[in-house]
């Protein structure tokens, strides 16, 4: 049910902005009704009643929602930013994890809750946070009393923001290849289908980085960026000492797509030895990043344009809606 913006000017303005301010500052568990504004990516998902779950849900819990619905790139950040400026208790985003990247830049540091509704192929940060991928049981999480606020990082490049990971080279060139299409009729493993064409026209590059103001030059076919190291599935991460939440970035090379590098980065998922030579690693909060020849770079699975790249770390900067431990 989308709510239209009343015209307000002069003074009634400035009392409509301080009603807010007020509104906002009153304890979430204290007021007799909570908000939460739903922003809508409507390609997301199959086809299922995604309307009447939301309004089921949010009903029978006393909240009043609002539903926004986005066209491209950029609407999530103005939606999110809108909605927590008429005074929300809360911002959930249904889509996929680009759709969540492009609403989570328009709420960092504002400490208004962001709830994720899984409805993308990967939903690897549903995963991640270890949300329910089944819509109804999500959506009653952001109304749950014993959920918890997980404050999570997210990496920035300019003013753009991500919050797995960001990567140039192979993994970009893999997600230009999935196309919409193809993961309508194949799901997840359209990424599969997508990689073993990517490899065979991969080229290595030589990159030329300063991590944390430290020089370091490598030639490799993929440069990841991770601020979170799931990939998708419980369980399987590109390392186990990857945390969303330590206020750092951490850096790989990807030297060679064969049977020693495959071997390598499954010894590393599994926290096992692997060869370092193969897979280089670094910590740091800030790295610049050029390729040469120049390489596309993706950003939690949107390509978003070619390298050169200059990310840092924002600690803190998310408070996210998570299951509790017992939660029923």
């Amino acid at each position: 049910m989308k709510m239209h913006k009343s015209r307000v000017s002069g003074g009634h303005k400035k009392v409509h902005v301080l009603l807010n301010r007020i509104r906002r500052a009153i304890p979430f568990h204290h007021r007799t009704k909570k908000r939460v504004c739903v922003i809508l990516n409507p390609s997301a998902g199959q086809e299922r009643p995604t309307l009447k779950i939301l309004n089921q849900v949010f009903h029978h819990a006393g909240y009043e929602w609002d539903i926004e619905i986005t066209n491209t790139f950029g609407d999530g950040k103005r939606l999110a930013q809108k909605a927590i400026a008429s005074g929300v208790d809360a911002v959930a985003v249904y889509g996929g994890d680009g759709s969540i990247m492009d609403v989570a830049g328009g709420m960092i540091n504002s400490g208004i809750p962001l709830a994720v509704l899984p409805g993308g192929t990967g939903n690897v940060l549903a995963v991640e946070l270890g949300i329910p991928r089944d819509l109804r049981t999500a959506c009653e999480l952001v109304v749950h009393p014993q959920r918890k606020l997980r404050p999570i990082d997210a990496g920035a490049i300019g003013k753009q923001v991500f919050l797995l990971r960001l990567s140039l080279g192979l993994e970009a060139t893999v997600i230009e290849m999935a196309s919409r299409e193809l993961k309508d009729h194949l799901g997840i493993l359209a990424y599969g289908v997508a990689f073993f064409h990517a490899v065979g026209a991969a080229r290595a590059s030589q990159y030329e980085m300063l991590i944390d103001g430290t020089e370091v030059k490598c030639e490799g076919l993929d440069c990841i960026i991770a601020n979170a190291g799931n990939l998708g599935l419980p369980g399987i991460d590109i390392s186990p000492n990857i945390s969303i939440d330590d206020g750092f970035l951490d850096v790989y090379i990807i030297r060679k797509v064969d049977l020693d590098g495959i071997i390598s980065l499954a010894a590393h998922m599994v926290g096992s030895k692997y060869n370092i030579e193969s897979m280089p690693h670094w910590r740091c909060r800030e790295i610049s990043v050029s390729a040469d020849p120049v390489q596309s770079v993706q950003a939690d699975g949107d390509v978003i344009g070619n390298s050169p790249v200059q990310v840092k770390i924002l600690p803190g900067a998310l408070k996210m809606v998570v299951p509790d431990y017992g939660l029923s």
